[in-house]
């Protein structure tokens, strides 16, 4: 059977979690500082569907990875603004999964009519770097001694994507489940799909 992704649910809060565990517990990309429980995952999961998409690659009922999207600041005019994360399994890396989902997820947020995608990566981290710019982030600046763990302090350095051209006049972005499940719900979700290599 091929690789699908699809809509993340809170019964994949077990695999997302063994897939985000290592990431908090053994490097600085993840600033947080405990590894967040399988009830928690299914929490965010839970908050994030509200109005967000999380999309999973899964390839005979294995996650090899996740993309989500989510509020970047809470002011009024930020909402057409969107921050993006990205995390692929290890035993999936070199597979392209990470570009297929991130492919996938753009284009959902597109649909729901979200103008600029941000990106915040923990440096150095060139394989993160390199996936953002592949798939079209350009860097606009470093924030220099922002996070603290492990001991040490650590930059983060943001990227940005414009999902369309910039609107005079945006109209509100729509709610998410207002498109899934239709056609153009379905094309979204083939277009990252495809470009997976197991």
């Amino acid at each position: 059977m091929s690789p699908t992704i699809r809509l993340a649910s809170e019964a994949d809060a077990g695999q997302i979690q063994t897939i985000y565990a290592p990431i908090v517990g053994d490097t600085p990309f993840s600033f947080e500082m405990q590894i967040p429980t399988v009830d928690e995952m299914r929490e965010r999961i839970h908050h994030k569907l509200e109005q967000y998409p999380w999309l999973v690659a899964e390839h005979n009922g294995s996650l090899l990875g996740y993309a989500y999207g989510g509020r970047w600041r809470d002011r009024a005019a930020y909402e057409w603004t969107v921050e993006v994360s990205v995390y692929v399994h290890p035993s999936a890396q070199r597979q392209r999964v990470g570009r297929a989902v991130y492919t996938a997820l753009f284009d959902v947020l597109y649909l729901q009519g979200f103008v600029t995608a941000v990106a915040g990566i923990t440096l150095p981290n060139a394989a993160s770097v390199g996936l953002h710019e592949g798939v079209g982030f350009q860097s606009v600046g470093v924030y220099r001694n922002v996070g603290y763990k492990f001991d040490t302090w650590h930059d983060v350095g943001w990227w940005q994507l414009a999902l369309r051209p910039t609107p005079l006049q945006p109209e509100r972005p729509r709610n998410l489940h207002s498109i899934v499940g239709t056609k153009e719900w379905d094309a979204a979700l083939a277009s990252g799909a495809r470009l997976i290599r197991v």
